[in-house]
């Protein structure tokens, strides 16, 4: 098993179809997968620091299983198959099959480590080429230096 974090939820066009990106905490590769938009939408809760007004049920398992004493303690890529990707959550020492957008949308909100099987990342993972800090360093000081007026259209003389 190998490390992993959301890389982030994007639309894949042309289809308008969710993707869940999670790429390797130490490595290249990442781990594309399609979801549904209410997972999509729960997940990116997450990384957006939104609270929703109500829970949402992702929320709700995670305040089920501390009320109820449990601990989710990682959550696991564990195969795919036909292009359907299997994980599990493990709870307490216990594995229990779901999903892998409800178990990463439940991982980030308790604080769960994410791990994918080396198998997984092997057959359906893509490399994802690390931002050079060079590129990074000239964006960042672009944008120090921006200013509104900066995108302002020239006038036609």
């Amino acid at each position: 098993m190998r490390e992993v974090v959301v890389h982030g939820v994007r639309i894949d066009l042309p289809a308008g179809v969710p993707m869940l990106l999670l790429r390797e905490v130490d490595g290249t590769r990442g781990l594309p997968i399609w979801i549904g938009a209410a997972e999509a939408s729960s997940i990116a809760n997450v990384l957006e620091g939104a609270t929703p007004p109500r829970p949402l049920t992702h929320d709700l398992m995670a305040d089920l299983l501390e009320a109820l004493g449990h601990t989710v303690t990682s959550v696991k890529i564990t195969d795919v198959s036909e292009g359907t990707f299997y994980a599990v959550i493990d709870v307490d020492g216990e594995q229990v099959s779901a999903r892998p957008s409800d178990a990463v949308a439940l991982a980030l909100r308790v604080g769960a480590p994410i791990y994918a099987d080396e198998d997984v990342l092997t057959e359906v993972g893509v490399e994802i080429p690390a931002p050079r800090e060079e590129e990074v360093e000239k964006f960042r000081e672009f944008l120090d230096n921006v200013s509104p007026e900066d995108f302002d259209a020239p006038q036609e003389s």
